[in-house]
């Protein structure tokens, strides 16, 4: 049987006791998911070789109303990474479960609910990567950004970082980077952010997700000798690709067709892994531009209002922007290059 970690662990849930006047009951959007977990992971770091070293997962009901919490360590069998900031080392990890053991549990609590988290792209990719090294699929359908719901709220946030999120609601935290006080932090700013997205009848920012089936690990992981060695700024690290190579045909034209040599750049969150979307784009004979520039073809972007670099750029040069699904159709006829 799977240990429960958090009987011996010091951080007590006070989801419920979070300051400020209790909201009277409004009328609830029938659309509403039913419930939502609410999940936290630390890793090894932030490559799609790292692996998840402790998650926590705080279970709330349809209107926010906590149901359960539930938190593990985890074996990455590997350099536990930037010890510095989580604090895990491998002594603390030589008996913790592995992550195929936790996957029972873990899928009860994630089961028929909505994945919440912020930065939520990071916590599901990382999670269905280990599912697929565990040869089991998550069952996680779709996933909620706390990013994307404060800017849905628009809420008068400094920047987007969980801590400045929890200051907006008056949450404490009390241990940063421990995935279990993370985690009842996140669920208690969500709560206050669902009821007032219910009350203004909001679209919550929906995303689906699409468990990875298939999985072979990149050879040897890094090792952390040192804070320079990891990139607390960016989860996402650089990837080396294939060159194209075929020239650049052009800007895409709304209605038309891709062409094999169009340059691609991605924005913000996606339903499908960022790196097999991007895969998926240069086998079509696509160039993936990790920035904007006037020669980029197309920006791919599920929240075009996003006020970020590459909207702004695209705005400016006039470049076309399509969502993920638009893009995902438009991938299944791509144009050869002339010549």
């Amino acid at each position: 049987m799977l240990e429960d970690h958090t009987a011996a662990d010091p951080i007590a849930p006070r989801i419920g006791q979070q300051p400020g006047p209790q909201t009277p009951p409004v009328p609830w959007p029938d659309a509403y998911p039913e419930g939502y977990a609410v999940v936290d992971v630390e890793t090894t770091g932030l490559a799609r070789d790292d692996r998840i070293i402790s998650a926590a997962v705080y279970q709330l009901d349809a209107r926010g109303e906590f149901q359960d919490r539930w938190y593990t360590l985890v074996n990455p069998e590997r350099d536990p990474g930037p010890v510095w900031i989580h604090g895990l080392t491998s002594e603390v990890l030589a008996d913790a479960p592995l992550f195929p053991e936790i996957v029972p549990e873990l899928s009860r609590r994630l089961e028929g609910r909505v994945l919440v988290a912020h930065n939520a792209m990071f916590d599901w990719s990382m999670i269905a990567r280990e599912y697929a090294r565990a040869t089991a699929v998550a069952p996680v359908s779709r996933r909620l950004c706390t990013i994307a719901l404060s800017k849905e709220l628009g809420l008068p946030l400094a920047n987007h970082k969980l801590e400045t999120l929890a200051a907006h609601y008056g949450v404490v935290q009390e241990q940063a980077h421990h995935a279990l006080d993370d985690a009842r932090v996140l669920a208690e700013t969500f709560r206050p952010s669902l009821r007032r997205a219910a009350r203004e009848n909001l679209r919550l920012p929906l995303l689906a997700c699409q468990p990875l089936t298939e999985w072979s690990d990149t050879p040897a992981p890094r090792q952390y000798p040192g804070a320079s060695s990891y990139r607390p700024t960016s989860w996402r690290p650089a990837r080396k690709r294939p060159a194209c190579p075929y020239p650049n045909p052009g800007r895409y034209e709304a209605g038309g067709k891709l062409v094999q040599g169009m340059r691609v750049a991605f924005s913000g969150d996606t339903s499908v892994d960022r790196e097999l979307l991007e895969d998926r784009a240069i086998e079509a004979g696509l160039h993936v531009a990790t920035s904007l520039s006037r020669l980029t073809s197309l920006l791919v972007t599920n929240d075009p209002d996003a006020q970020t670099a590459k909207t702004a750029k695209a705005r400016t040069f006039g470049t076309t922007v399509i969502d993920e699904a638009a893009f995902m159709q438009l991938l299944q006829d791509v144009r050869p290059a002339s010549g």
